[in-house]
């Protein structure tokens, strides 16, 4: 009996070794990973790539998920990208074209008589931009291994007024639909 209960606290002693011996590896590798997706990334050189995931859309009339896609690829031109954003197998062809790489200003491109001011800064990529009255945000943040992907859409004729004195005007507007996607490269 003494046996028995030797070689089973010795199997125990054996089995916490093991599973302690493991758990710091798991905790240094997510700590890497952490940390390498800290790293400020050289903007477009480290990023390039296609990427994939879902977007998620939410609105008043609810909520809506597609698959999504986002290429960011080199060209024979300098200074100018492949930016392909594709929704539900759908592509849409911009040009990323680079002004001042070292200030991270850029323009994009639409292809169609539209270029939108864009700004790299801290990892993401932010443009901000009115059409007919609508207000969009759109911010791409890089990781190591991903992009968070983020439009946020408001539309200015349901602005709220406030604020006091003739000195200050402020004027809110409400968001009104959010599209959300982590991307990942593939």
């Amino acid at each position: 009996m003494n046996y028995i209960h030797f070689i089973s606290l010795l199997l125990f002693c054996f089995t916490a070794v093991l599973i302690s011996g493991c758990e710091p590896h798991a905790e240094s590798n997510a700590e890497t990973r952490d940390q390498r997706n800290k790293v400020a990334l050289t903007f477009p050189d480290d990023v390039f790539g296609i990427y994939q995931g879902t977007l998620n859309i939410t609105n008043p009339r609810g909520e809506q998920t597609i698959p999504m896609e986002f290429h960011l690829l080199e060209t024979d031109s300098i200074h100018q990208y492949d930016y392909i954003l594709i929704y539900s197998g759908q592509p849409r062809n911009y040009t990323l074209i680079a002004k001042d790489l070292e200030k991270g200003v850029f323009e994009l491109d639409e292809n169609n008589g539209i270029i939108l001011p864009t700004y790299f800064n801290k990892n993401t990529l932010h443009s901000f931009f009115e059409v007919n009255d609508n207000l969009l945000s759109s911010r791409l943040q890089f990781f190591h291994d991903r992009v968070d992907f983020e439009i946020l859409f408001a539309s200015n004729d349901q602005n709220i007024q406030s604020g006091s004195g003739d000195d200050v005007k402020v004027l809110g507007i409400p968001i009104s639909t959010f599209q959300k996607a982590s991307l990942y490269k593939q």
